[in-house]
Parts: C-alpha cells; sequence; structure tokens
C-alpha cells in the first residue's frame, strides 16, 4: 500500500465560499488551517464535534510533538481528523473510509484545501489494515459510527499491530460513547489514558515493545 507525503500549500482563507452537498460544514480549529471549513457527510459517518476535536489536540499537543508524524485516519467521514493534524504539523496521512459519498466529500475536502498528494483507501477497514504498510504510523486516530460493534473494532487493534501498522512509541486514539464497551487491546497497545466529553469518551493505546511481541 502506497503512503504519500502530503504537499502542503496553504491559501488565504476564502471569502463567500458556497459549500455544496447537504449545507453541513465544519470548521478546522487550529493551526495552519485554523479557521477553514469542511464538508461533513449528512449520513452514514457521525464526525467528531468541534469542542471534543479541540481538547482532544489540545492534549495530544501537551503530550507529543505532532510536527512531520505519520497519521492513519480510519472511518475517515469528512477527515476532519487527520486534516486537523495536518493542520498542526502532521507530514503524512491515510484515510480510509468505506462509503463512497463520503470518500467523495473527504476527496473535495482535500482538494479544497490544496492539500496534495492524499491518500484515501475507500474501502472496509478491516479489508485496509488486513494488507501490510510501507512503515508504520505514529499515530492512529479512530472515530467509527456509533453502529459499529466494539467485538470488530478489537479486531482491528489486533489488525493494527499484527500487521506493523504502528511500532513502538505509536500512539492509538479511539472515539467511542460513553455507553460501549471499553477497547481490548492487543498486548503491545498498552492503555494510557481515557477521557469523557459528555456522551463521548476517548481513549489512548501506547504501542509498547514486549517481549515475543511486536
Amino acid at each position: 500500500m502506497e503512503h504519500v507525503v502530503f504537499t502542503r500549500s496553504w491559501p488565504g482563507r476564502p471569502s463567500g465560499t458556497r459549500l455544496r452537498e447537504d449545507g453541513r460544514v465544519m470548521r478546522i480549529v487550529a493551526g495552519s488551517l485554523g479557521g477553514r471549513r469542511i464538508e461533513v457527510p449528512s449520513r452514514g459517518t457521525r464526525p467528531t464535534r468541534e469542542r471534543v476535536r479541540e481538547s482532544l489536540f489540545s492534549a495530544l499537543e501537551s503530550a507529543l510533538d505532532l510536527s512531520g508524524l505519520r497519521v492513519l485516519d480510519l472511518y475517515a467521514g469528512s477527515g476532519a481528523l487527520g486534516i486537523e493534524a495536518l493542520s498542526r504539523g502532521a507530514a503524512q496521512a491515510t484515510f480510509v473510509e468505506s462509503d463512497r459519498h463520503a470518500a467523495r466529500l473527504l476527496r473535495r475536502n482535500l482538494e479544497k484545501l490544496e492539500l496534495r498528494g492524499m491518500h484515501i483507501e475507500q474501502k472496509p477497514v478491516a479489508t485496509a489494515l488486513a494488507a501490510r504498510p510501507r512503515h508504520p504510523y505514529d499515530l492512529v486516530l479512530i472515530d467509527p459510527p456509533y453502529a459499529v460493534d466494539s467485538a470488530s473494532l478489537n479486531e482491528e487493534y489486533g489488525l493494527l499491530v499484527a500487521n506493523g501498522w504502528t511500532g513502538p512509541e505509536s500512539l492509538v486514539i479511539v472515539e467511542r460513547p460513553v455507553q460501549s464497551d471499553e477497547p481490548r487491546w492487543p498486548e503491545s497497545l498498552v492503555a494510557s489514558r481515557s477521557k469523557h466529553y459528555g456522551d463521548t469518551v476517548v481513549y489512548w493505546a501506547v504501542h509498547t515493545a514486549v517481549a515475543g511481541g511486536a
């Protein structure tokens, strides 16, 4: 699977830009693209609320330097999480989204923001993770629709480690409804923290080398 470095060009903020689709938009919170707006799918995905993204990335930037990181955005939807990471300095990103409508909208968002060289995998997350990447990712962002069951996600966490999508010190972040089961991380992913935001909880795990493991 090819992973392409984003070539970033930051034009001035447009005035009077008319967004298409369903009229639903979302703001990039901060960074080089702060204040720019992207389109959001009307159905089939559940975009992370702005307040949650703002708090999440504030915590991320307190924990590590995002500059130059490779980012994997699973269940990408509009691409809001991956784009937020790029806006704050991440250098590479791959987006995985199975829904054709959402993937088309994501591609349009990236083009509108002049994020060139983007790579979008339009396929189920489990299918994408069954392959082996050329290199591990530093940051994995997972924001599945609430309808995705915990058992399926647990299998996908295992694929992240088993197939080399994460490596030592990779950080995995998952957003889930508070009523869902906690992640069952594979041995190499160690729970780091969790944070509640109203009806949403965000889990962090760090890939740590274990004896005889990945």
